[in-house]
């Protein structure tokens, strides 16, 4: 199996952990939380910000010492929009579930910006189609450049089966603006209906990375560089969530040359 490829555990609790020590990387990190109606899940955000995604489900959360209520709404990633919290650094927060909930938390380094909680509602959330033909895809801006944060940049993709994503391929792994920047990113995946598979490549110029995975409901690709196109199979449609961030809140990305002319 693909080193890159992280299988999220069946079942509730802490499914999937990904930090920058077990990526081998500097800057994001991302952790999934399968809860039960009752069942809690808390956390310090430390020298980090964060921004929790209701991916499915509803639960009541506190953050930095205040209540926030009962959030989330959609049952499924792929209707609707998400409820999401935004934390700056040094905040704890905790959420307990009343439906079936699954929680992302989506982490990068905090910089001292002394930005408050916030709660991230449907409506305030921009959406997008991008692509045309079997490149069609519906983009949903949770956390973009636009918004305030220190690093972190969390977006949300629906890919309709057939079609293909983050394509034609592109990359930013260089610290190179304004042409590119060099982003860490993941991609959480989902399937509808649930029982279809995916496909994911990361690759290199030079092929040094060179890694093609079928993705399945609830895995996690892992992007350190390169490119990094999805395609959908047909009849299933494909659901991710991406967290961005690296040295420059900003994302600028360079198409694979050879590929560009599809976007001419």
């Amino acid at each position: 199996m693909s080193k890159l490829l992280v299988k999220a555990r069946k079942g509730h609790g802490h499914v999937a952990n990904v930090t920058p020590q077990n990526a081998g990387w500097t800057y994001v990190g991302f952790d999934l939380h399968r809860l039960a109606p009752g069942q809690s899940v808390s956390g310090e955000t430390g020298d980090r910000e964060a921004c929790l995604v209701f991916v499915t489900g509803k639960g009541k959360a506190t953050a930095g010492g205040q209540e926030l209520g009962l959030l989330g709404e959609r049952m499924s990633p792929f209707d609707g929009k998400p409820w999401s919290v935004y934390m700056p650094e040094g905040s704890d927060w905790s959420v307990t579930a009343e439906t079936e909930l699954e929680l992302a938390v989506c982490t990068a380094p905090g910089l001292g910006g002394g930005l408050p909680v916030r709660v991230i509602a449907p409506e305030d959330l921009g959406q997008e189609t991008r692509g045309k033909g079997t490149n069609t895809r519906y983009v949903t801006n949770i956390l973009p450049e636009g918004e305030p944060a220190d690093s972190l940049l969390v977006v949300e993709v629906i890919t309709p089966g057939g079609h293909t994503s983050s394509y034609p391929p592109h990359k930013h792994d260089r610290d190179n603006l304004p042409a590119e920047s060099y982003l860490e990113e993941t991609y959480y995946h989902r399937l509808n209906p649930p029982q279809g598979f995916a496909f994911q490549r990361v690759y290199t110029d030079d092929r040094s990375l060179d890694e093609a995975m079928a993705v399945e409901d609830g895995d996690v690709v892992l992007v350190p560089k390169g490119y990094h196109p999805c395609a959908a199979c047909h009849g299933y449609d494909l659901y991710y969530l991406n967290v961005m961030a690296g040295p420059k809140r900003t994302w600028k990305f360079h198409n694979a040359v050879e590929h560009e002319w599809l976007v001419k």
